[in-house]
């Protein structure tokens, strides 16, 4: 293949952080003797792209597969993108710097939906053709893959086939196909029809697209346009991961990341059964890795990478079963070592006093909770099967035991919310302010911060909210100025996310595959890194639903019953659409379902078509009652701190979870926008694109 490194080489000096574009880290590989090569691409900035898991294990994946070699490569920055253009350069991979169009294959993960435009960039900065029909014989075959592929139509032309759900095994398989096929002297149409031969493999061309009447008659907007081609795709499920290592060899990057940490992987899944949480239903069922598993993947990773922090990642780390038993190990193993554990993504229904007590220390940083609604009701509606009563026992542990700054996470414009339900957010933020200011030492009360961040509610496919619309951009402002206007406490400080870049997640994680036509406008008329403040063009996007005669707002608002059959009806995450329309139903009557990992099976069906129970490592001890607290927290403090109390520790940053092979989803929490706007010297940020959900913010675009 051509190396472009004299080429892009003289370039650097112009652009910012020219580390993004150098290869040779600390553990990167190159792989010899491999007859078919293939590149995966992470469409956003080096930054938020290597610490993303998702990338990690499949690149090592396929590393790990005979004749198959890997490498990496991540969308440059506006900078040197036109300069590549002015150029003549196309888009390069890391590793040995060849054009993306010179490999076998590439794959591009969908992490969010404001990622869509950079899906094009990559594709037209790499010389490709933008649609799949348009790709020649030889041309590499694009695959798909993440979180957003859960509703592929949007995205569907872009790409000759998706690999739905987790890639660990489904991915060199899909390549080993390709290459097999290339051997024999294949045309390109064969090939697409072997890999939707494979279990788990959408390949879009392959389907006619019906009209509405008769989608919702035959309860599919998509037919097989030759026998042979399956109707429904199910998502594959790595049912080794329980058995299989956390560690898995990484690289340390010379440049700051986001997330710029050894994360290890302690379970996939989550049965809370949050009805806005996408990624709770898709990574069904729960598989838990043993305690013996994570704490030698936690030590093998820290000495051979040099991090001082580890990242402990799930969707839920502390409903592991053996979570006490983990960070026990690890603290006594890391004492004195300057070794920081982050415990992400901590349910607070045990965050009380006891919880209190194992992370005491003397470095806290904030504590972040998400309640994500301001009255019971709503929050029963939702299925969050938290009360305030376990916030506030939460703020009085927290605060007593040394914490001073608090932020609270909401969503405005959930179904069935009234401005009742806004004021009750007002409420319960000055309450959780008095609360906070009288757990502490009065000489302290002045240091105590308490703020609130409020998202727009974004309907998610596969959920049992994706019947239900989102509010209009201007209906959310309103409700936001409502919520300002009742908080009287000056030191409460409010901050919500801008609602139009939310509307065009509403419409992408929404929409069919006449939506791809949108993208495809939007993107001509300038749109690309939408997740970026700075850089979203609103007005792009609305000249774009002009272009192709498309109502965006009709996408994104609509209120359907739970009979409707939506476009994404031909993918399975294993959860039965039954099942959300059951659980649809019992949000309109305010009633909740408990999560089966504690209690018994819910009937969501799961298990049933992927064959693969809950598979957990010891038995989960339900939360108790006046010791638990809302939503999820995360707090700062190091082992060794801890340690020297005879205690354990939990830290780290609110929402980063992974779950690695299937990638993370969905609007990123806005402390990673934060983080992602000091890591990379901006005053705004890439608020969708974290590197670990990363998959929080999988929570329905919450956070």
């Amino acid at each position: 293949m051509i190396d472009l490194w004299p080429r892009l080489e003289p370039l650097l000096a112009r652009v910012e952080r020219p580390a993004r574009y150098l290869d040779h880290e600390w553990g990167s590989a190159h792989k010899e003797g491999a007859d078919f090569n293939y590149c995966m691409v992470y469409p956003d900035t080096y930054e938020l792209g290597q610490p993303n898991q998702a990338v990690r294990i499949l690149v090592n994946a396929v590393n790990a597969t005979e004749h198959l070699a890997a490498e990496r490569a991540f969308l440059p920055a506006v900078d040197l993108i036109d300069l590549m253009r002015d150029e003549g350069i196309p888009m390069f991979s890391l590793e040995s710097c060849a054009p993306l169009s010179e490999f076998d294959a590439i794959g591009i993960t969908l992490p969010h939906e404001l990622a869509a435009t950079n899906v094009l960039e990559v594709l037209d900065l790499s010389g490709l053709p933008l649609r799949a029909v348009d790709r020649a014989q030889d041309d590499p075959i694009v695959l798909g893959g993440g979180p957003c592929v859960f509703n592929p139509e949007p995205y569907a032309p872009f790409f000759d086939a998706m690999l739905i759900g987790e890639g660990e095994e489904s991915l060199p398989e899909a390549l080993l196909c390709v290459r097999e096929c290339r051997r024999a002297g294949a045309a390109r149409q064969d090939i697409l029809r072997a890999l939707a031969a494979l279990p788990g493999c959408y390949v879009p061309s392959l389907y006619r697209v019906r009209e509405e009447e008769v989608a919702q008659r035959a309860g599919s907007w998509v037919e097989p346009l030759e026998p042979g081609v399956p109707e429904h795709i199910e998502k594959r499920l790595f049912a080794g991961f329980s058995e299989s290592s956390g560690w898995e060899p990484c690289i340390v990057p010379y440049t700051e990341c986001v997330h710029d940490r050894l994360s290890v992987e302690v379970l996939r899944g989550c049965a809370r059964g949050c009805r806005f949480c996408q990624a709770g239903m898709m990574y069904r069922p729960v598989r838990e890795r043993s305690a013996d598993n994570v704490v030698s993947s936690v030590l093998e990773g820290l000495a051979d990478t040099g991090y001082d922090e580890v990242s402990l990642t799930s969707l839920s780390s502390t409903d592991h079963s053996q979570i006490a038993d983990i960070l026990t190990k690890l603290n006594h193993a890391c004492d004195g070592k300057g070794v920081r554990i982050s415990l992400p993504s901590q349910r607070l229904d045990s965050f009380g006093v006891d919880m209190a007590g194992l992370v005491a220390g003397q470095k806290k940083g904030g504590l972040t909770f998400a309640p994500e609604a301001g009255t019971q009701r709503l929050r029963d509606v939702i299925n969050k099967n938290v009360t305030e009563d376990d916030l506030f026992g939460a703020i009085d542990a927290a605060f007593k035991a040394g914490w001073r700054r608090c932020k609270l996470y909401f969503m405005i414009g959930l179904p069935t919310e009234t401005d009742d339900d806004i004021k009750g957010i007002a409420s319960l933020v000055q309450r959780a302010y008095d609360r906070a200011k009288a757990a502490v030492p009065p000489e302290h009360r002045g240091n105590v911060r308490v703020s609130a961040s409020v998202a727009l509610f974004v309907p998610k496919s596969q959920t049992p909210f994706q019947w239900d619309g989102q509010i209009p951009p201007e209906e959310a402002l309103r409700r936001v100025n409502l919520l300002r206007n009742s908080v009287k406490y000056r030191a409460v400080d409010i901050h919500w996310h801008d609602p139009a870049t939310s509307f065009v997640e509403a419409v992408m994680s929404r929409g069919g595959r006449r939506a791809a036509d949108w993208v495809e406008a939007a993107w001509r008329r300038g749109a690309r890194f939408d997740a970026w403040t700075e850089l979203f063009l609103e007005d792009a996007w609305r000249r774009a639903a002009s272009d192709v005669g498309i109502d965006p707002a009709e996408i994104a608002q609509a209120q359907w019953d739970t009979s409707r059959v939506m476009p994404w009806a031909h993918i399975s995450t294993g959860v039965t659409t039954r099942y959300l329309a059951l659980e649809r139903k019992r949000a309109t009557a305010e009633t909740t379902t408990p999560d089966c990992t504690f209690e018994k099976c819910t009937g969501c069906g799961a298990c049933q078509a992927l064959d693969c129970d809950n598979m957990l490592a010891g038995v989960r001890a339900m939360p108790s009652a006046p010791v638990a607290a809302a939503g999820e927290a995360a707090a700062d403090v190091t082992p060794s701190e801890a340690a020297a109390l005879g205690e354990v520790t939990a830290s780290g940053t609110s929402g980063e979870a992974a779950p690695a092979a299937a990638e993370e989803s969905a609007t990123a929490a806005t402390s990673e926008a934060a983080e992602a706007a000091k890591v990379l010297g901006e005053e705004s940020s890439a608020e969708a694109a974290s590197a670990e959900w990363s998959l929080s913010a999988s929570e329905g675009g919450a956070r």
